[in-house]
């Protein structure tokens, strides 16, 4: 999809915010959840032959390389209609904020990560392969954009930190959003992929190619949000996120994930927040990650330093199809910004 001169710049908060949850644009699935009448929402498949078709000319490839160098936070397309996801096809955006109220002993994390630190954050959480409901091989995700709460003299007005966290990139079996376990740097399990390992093995080769790792997201963005320039960038290698234990469940079996978050967050026919949605944070400096291609981590020693609290929720089109998520260039030392593997991605 070809972009406009306003898909080639970062937008800012109010602009994210609003294509994701302004029902006159953003092209909402349920204008009001739980509303009788409203059509399900969409189900989308991810196939090996929906991945292949973008390849000529080198499309995923071109996709995957744009998805780490392009800063875009908003890709309408000449058309205003978007792109349709070969990864992660179903979503629901989120919008709260993000708060660190702690620091492991020892640290002195910067940025986003330093205790007191608190933003606002847009997210979009979806699931890898075919199936959205619990109960079914999934692989639940949560992509995000943090936000200063105000502008600053460090940071242009437009400036985020994004990140990426999931369950086992090969898809793992859970239940609920309350079980899964999202990771900057998921173990790989290719069993659970039963037929559809060569989507997995597939999509491992190109991202292999579009950066030096494909399997861990670094975070030093977030240490480097509104960080002074001269002052050095410290970061914990790992962070996951679990649904915190006060968080009422919803659903029951099978529910479908989108419905899940909205459930907690709205009462069925209006459209007013009554509940939060938080998310445990938790980092480790220590651990690590074995393997290529079966990939599992040990050693890890996790430590709460904060939350991430959720307050609306939206199922759209421009959930899926319009907002977009930059992955960090990898870099050989995460602390050090002269140490990126593949400089020519920077440019």
């Amino acid at each position: 999809m070809s972009m406009t001169t306003g898909d080639r710049v970062p937008s800012s908060y109010e602009e994210v915010h609003q294509a994701l949850f302004d029902r006159a644009v953003n092209g909402q699935y349920y204008k009001v959840w739980g509303t009788p009448g409203e059509e399900p929402l969409p189900m989308y498949k991810q196939t090996l032959t929906s991945l292949l078709g973008g390849v000529l000319p080198f499309g995923f490839l071109r996709d995957a390389r744009r998805t780490v160098g392009s800063r875009v936070d908003l890709r309408w397309g000449v058309d205003r209609k978007g792109f349709r996801r070969l990864l992660h096809p179903m979503g629901i955006g989120v919008a709260g904020t993000w708060k660190i109220d702690a620091a492991p002993p020892g640290t002195a994390y910067t940025g986003y990560f330093a205790k007191g630190a608190e933003g606002r954050i847009i997210g979009r959480y979806s699931t890898g392969g075919s199936n959205s409901r619990g109960g079914h091989y999934r692989s639940l995700a949560l992509a995000a954009k943090i936000y200063p709460r105000a502008h600053s003299a460090n940071q242009p007005s437009a400036a985020s930190a994004n990140f990426f966290t999931q369950e086992d990139i090969a898809t793992t079996l859970t239940d609920s959003i309350r079980e899964a376990l999202l990771t900057n740097s998921p173990p790989v399990s290719p069993w659970n992929r039963g037929k559809d390992v060569f989507q997995l093995v597939f999509i491992g080769m190109i991202l292999t190619v579009a950066d030096k790792r494909n399997s861990e997201r670094q975070l030093y963005e977030i240490a480097e949000l509104e960080k002074p320039a001269d002052q050095q960038t410290s970061c914990p290698r790992f962070m996951r996120l679990t649904v915190a234990k006060e968080t009422p469940p919803v659903g029951g079996a099978g529910a479908d994930f989108r419905d899940e978050i909205l459930g907690t967050i709205y009462d069925r026919g209006n459209p007013l927040p009554q509940r939060p949605l938080a998310f445990d944070i938790d980092v480790s400096d220590q651990g690590k990650k074995h393997g290529v291609g079966i990939e599992w981590l040990t050693g890890q020693h996790w430590t709460r330093i904060g939350s991430i609290t959720i307050t609306e929720a939206a199922a759209s089109y421009n959930g899926d199809c319009v907002i977009h998520f930059h992955h960090p260039v990898w870099r050989n030392d995460r602390n050090d910004p002269s140490s990126v593997a593949r400089r020519k991605l920077t440019s």
